[in-house]
């Protein structure tokens, strides 16, 4: 995410509830992925989990890129 994207959504987090639970849930998802990469190996479940945040963290970026979008100038 470019800084300037960034600048914005801390500029709108205090007045869309909807993005700072997105923001909330991406942090969750970031530290969860984290620990998930720093075990040198997966079992099955682990892997499938890996695979269920990676595909929510990017559900989550795009609706974040929907919800900046039109406060960009």
């Amino acid at each position: 995410m470019e800084v300037q994207d960034e600048t914005l959504i801390q500029k709108l987090l205090p007045e869309n509830p909807e993005l700072r639970q997105l923001m909330d849930d991406h942090l969750e998802l970031e530290k969860r992925l984290g620990e998930l990469n720093s075990l040198p190996y997966l079992t099955q479940e682990e892997d499938q989990e890996k695979r269920s945040i990676q595909k929510s963290k990017l559900a989550g970026r795009d609706r974040i890129e929907l919800i900046i979008a039109p406060h960009r100038s």
